[in-house]
């Protein structure tokens, strides 16, 4: 297995992380510095930055499909269309064909989900109104108690009203805030319904899968753990 994919099905990087990593340096095979296309044989320790980097015995020997978090930078696209630059297959690069399990629009960053289980994707985006999904959001003017009520109780776009949500300040031009519904670019809609304009926007949870320390544009794949909450009737992973 060429080293670059041994990084990235260990779940550390993905394969253009895993290029960079060895030229620069970085990545030792059996304590020696690896080269550019160098290859793993079983046995062979792989570190990075001295760290050990291990095959997850999951995906060695018992999953079918391949289930992502990535930290989305904005600028990606989430759509399968590869003919649209800047699209999020061809960013995450994965040697499975794999799919965006719902969205995060162009200008937000964060967590967002993927998978080659086409039938996944639909079974979680049928129930995705009662899943939790969480953000850090920048606004450009202050966020005051009049706002945070109202976004709270549910604000008016699309011509509906949105379901009430949690809300709460983080700082002087910033909240948090829990969604338990989809609508297309909710959290900017709101904002500018309330004479507000969002100026940064990360998600940083989906239910039980959270954001954690993973630097923008990387990925790694979903523990066990993580599966079980997100398909607790669905045992083929």
């Amino acid at each position: 297995m060429r080293l670059n994919k041994y990084l990235s099905e260990s779940g550390f990087c993905s394969r253009r992380e895993a290029d960079e990593l060895i030229e620069q340096g970085r990545v030792t095979l059996d304590g020696e510095i690896a080269s550019t296309g160098a290859k793993w044989l079983e046995g062979m320790a792989v570190c990075v930055d001295g760290d050990p980097v291990k095959l997850r015995a999951a995906i060695k020997h018992k999953r079918k499909h391949v289930y992502i978090a990535l930290n989305k930078p904005v600028g990606i696209t989430c759509t399968t269309d590869q003919s649209v630059k800047g699209n999020i297959v061809d960013f995450v690069d994965h040697q499975q064909r794999i799919f965006p399990i719902g969205r995060l629009d162009k200008d937000s960053e964060g967590l967002i989900l993927l998978t080659s289980n086409g039938d996944i994707v639909n079974q979680i985006l049928r129930s995705e109104n009662n899943h939790e999904k969480e953000y850090l959001v920048g606004v450009n003017k202050v966020v005051s108690d009049d706002f945070l009520r109202n976004m709270a109780r549910g604000v008016r776009i699309h011509g509906q009203m949105t379901k009430p949500c949690k809300v709460a300040r983080l700082a002087r031009y910033g909240f948090r805030i829990t969604l338990t519904q989809g609508l297309n670019r909710q959290i900017r809609l709101m904002c500018e319904a309330l004479g507000y304009r969002v100026t940064a926007l990360r998600r940083i949870r989906i239910i039980n899968v959270q954001l954690g320390r993973l630097k923008p544009g990387g990925w790694r794949n979903l523990t066990e753990q993580e599966l079980r909450g997100l398909l607790p009737e669905n045992k083929e992973w």
